[in-house]
């Protein structure tokens, strides 16, 4: 056959049933921002380091005498280092997910720190001592306020009460419908099923102000 023919008719061929491509690439990674928060020595630095797939990063500097007259360090005497920036460690939830964890100062001197490391959230865990549930409610009234979502999630210390969530909620005097979940910080399985419930309370709260935004018969 001559070449010419040959290659008008694959030309003739490829416009009837559409240019030949190859297979659909796989989706691109989603990488998402997610934040721990919670009180002073509530467990942030452990279970960020528990669940982080890398070696996290710590901002941790041993706690000074003149510190002693700004943290409260009630219930936390024999803690002896404390998070002055943030802490850093990445978990793959599934194949193309993967979350970046920021974790968060507890003391008031340094919330300065937290608008920066809030930008682009998806949402934030709020790491609870049911000893001391006081020292959580700067870090909740900060997601409401902002509109950022959040569960709340017990540390299970040793000798601490064990209360229900339905408690804790009450408590804490939460938005109807904010999770809260039990959990050992050092734990990785347990630090990781807090974090899935982040991501499905998040998905489901973004979806919903998207629809809303979007409104009816749009």
């Amino acid at each position: 056959m001559d070449p010419a023919r040959s290659e008008r008719a694959g030309r003739a061929d490829q416009g009837r049933d559409g240019p030949r491509t190859p297979d659909a690439s796989p989706e691109l990674p989603l990488a998402l921002k997610i934040l721990v928060a919670g009180g002073f020595g509530v467990g942030k630095t452990t279970l960020v380091g528990s669940v982080s797939e890398i070696r996290p990063l710590r901002t941790e500097e041993l706690l000074s005498e003149a510190g002693q007259t700004v943290d409260d360090t009630q219930g936390v005497d024999r803690k002896t280092t404390t998070t002055v920036a943030m802490d850093f460690g990445r978990i793959t939830i599934r194949s193309g997910l993967s979350l970046y964890l920021f974790g968060t100062p507890g003391q008031d001197r340094f919330w300065f720190l937290w608008d920066e490391l809030a930008t682009g959230a998806l949402g934030a865990v709020v790491l609870a001592d049911t000893r001391r549930l006081e020292a959580c409610f700067p870090a909740v009234d900060y997601f409401e306020h902002r509109t950022i979502p959040f569960v709340v999630a017990v540390n299970c210390f040793a000798g601490s009460r064990t209360y229900g969530a339905h408690e804790v909620s009450r408590a804490l005097d939460l938005d109807l419908g904010t999770p809260v979940v039990l959990c050992d910080a050092r734990d990785r399985d347990s630090g990781k099923e807090v974090l899935i419930r982040l991501v499905e309370h998040a998905g489901r709260m973004h979806t919903a102000r998207l629809l809303d935004s979007v409104g009816p018969g749009n």
